[in-house]
């Protein structure tokens, strides 16, 4: 497949009165498996006190903008009082292996002098999707000696034995009038057993320049040949008020999936003049499914105005 764009199809859910305990968002689209003609897509809403939890959808394999099915109840509870994910959940990449689909996770953590902290969790499904169970009470990824802040969305996937995992990496917190915010970009780890992670500070995007501020949820496709990664990208600060600095897509290139290059022109996907995508585009998840190549992504408010999909065209 030569070069991609994208041709929008549009929304395909926004949080209503089918998930009684979600207030606002739906966030992180993240693609589960197939099940018959059917696509489950996971994502993340909050409730009255802004915590996320990790909702699950079914949507026609050849439509994916048909909701067929809404689960009513999360996919799993908060954990435990203490724990890395007690104030909140955030699908981030599913891969399957024997049967059974590995969900890895973002917790969340409310910190004092920061506003948050982040790790990786992660949990498996032995029913096709129906039910997740977490695998350990802790994260499999957090911040270690040499990546002292956090850790965030992953993707990971599985070759010639390797756990291959693309995630965002925070370099550092600095105060941004008066409020802290993170930077991160997107570092590279590998693992025999899809638990226990070698990080050996391995960047695959880095910042473009001092005024880029967030590289995060990369999405990793292979055609056999070439290694394509979309992901989304924003200025260090105003990204929440001016538009031209907000969420973007990103693009990149590998021949082995290590040494990348940016060639963010050739995302293929854009802002809308008008809508629920119209101020920033974020978060992508590339997916093939029935024999086509399908972008969920979220829109403006980072997912406050729900996800929609593009499909793939080759130009």
């Amino acid at each position: 497949m030569g070069h991609i764009r994208w041709q929008k199809r549009g929304l395909v859910y926004t949080v209503d009165e089918r998930l009684p305990w979600a207030k606002s968002h739906a966030q992180i689209p993240t693609v589960a498996g197939v099940r018959d003609d059917t696509l489950q897509v996971l994502f993340s809403s909050r409730d009255e006190h802004n915590r996320s939890a990790i909702a699950s959808l079914d949507v026609a394999l050849d439509n994916p903008g048909e909701v067929l099915r809404v689960e009513r109840a999360p996919l799993m509870e908060l954990g435990k009082l203490g724990t890395f994910d007690d104030c909140g959940m955030m699908p981030s990449s599913v891969v399957e292996l024997n049967g059974v689909r590995y969900l890895y996770y973002i917790g969340w953590n409310v910190r004092n002098t920061i506003p948050y902290h982040n790790s990786v969790g992660l949990a498996i499904s032995e029913d096709d999707g129906r039910t997740y169970r977490r695998l350990f009470e802790g994260p499999v990824m957090d911040r270690t000696a040499e990546e002292p802040y956090f850790c965030g969305t992953t993707c990971v996937r599985i070759e010639n034995g390797i756990w291959r995992n693309w995630y965002l990496s925070c370099t550092g917190w600095m105060l941004v009038d008066g409020k802290p915010e993170p930077r991160y970009h997107l570092k590279y780890a590998e693992s025999r057993d899809g638990i226990h992670w070698t990080r050996e500070g391995v960047v695959a995007i880095d910042y473009a320049d001092a005024c880029e501020g967030g590289l995060v949820r990369a999405s990793v496709h292979h055609d056999g040949k070439l290694y394509r990664m979309w992901y989304c990208r924003r200025s260090y600060s105003g990204y929440r008020e001016n538009s031209a600095g907000s969420y973007r897509m990103g693009y990149a290139e590998s021949h082995d999936g290590l040494v990348w290059t940016r060639l963010d022109e050739r995302a293929g996907l854009d802002v809308s003049e008008s809508g629920w995508d119209s101020f920033m585009v974020a978060y992508p998840e590339v997916a093939e499914a029935g024999g086509r190549l399908y972008c969920f992504y979220n829109g403006n408010g980072f997912g406050a105005s729900g996800f929609g999909y593009a499909e793939a065209i080759e130009a």
